[in-house]
């Protein structure tokens, strides 16, 4: 685990809106319908030197209220229509300072882990981190490879 200071930058991708009580039921699983969307309509448009990202935004209040999320990636090569008419939608990740988590293993598998990790992490007593719950974000470095960045502000 490392902190980073990040700039402000836009992702073009698929939103939904969804919540982790219901992410946590076999009949709610949004997100990994999302990413199923997102790999059959957006990959095949992304651009060599694209980045992607799977952008938590527009919290509702902590890890128990409603959030958006958003697959998507730094470049592609259609503006806002995909061939099946999905409209793409731009997301910001905000600047500010980052907790960045980092797993390797099977997809989707290690990415819930590592979840589940960041969860632990933060529920922890005397945990020096507060989540910012403004902009958290999954950047995928491989097939195998997840870097997960958590907004946080400093406990007193």
């Amino acid at each position: 685990m490392r902190m980073e200071k990040i700039e402000q930058f836009a992702v073009h991708g698929l939103t939904i809106r969804t919540n982790n009580h219901d992410e946590m039921k076999t009949s709610g699983l949004k997100i990994g319908a999302l990413w199923q969307d997102f790999y059959v309509n957006v990959a095949p448009n992304l651009q060599t030197e694209s980045e992607v990202f799977g952008i938590y935004h527009q919290y509702e209040s902590d890890h128990l209220g409603e959030f958006d999320v958003t697959a998507g990636a730094t470049h592609l090569q259609v503006q806002n229509k995909l061939s099946d008419q999905s409209t793409l939608e731009v997301s910001l990740v905000e600047s500010g300072e980052y907790l960045i988590f980092s797993n390797k293993g099977s997809m989707p598998s290690m990415v819930v882990e590592l979840w589940q990790q960041i969860w632990a992490f933060f529920s922890a007593e005397g945990c020096e981190y507060e989540r910012a719950y403004r902009t958290d974000f999954e950047k995928y470095k491989s097939e195998d490879e997840v870097e997960i960045y958590i907004g946080v502000t400093p406990t007193a």
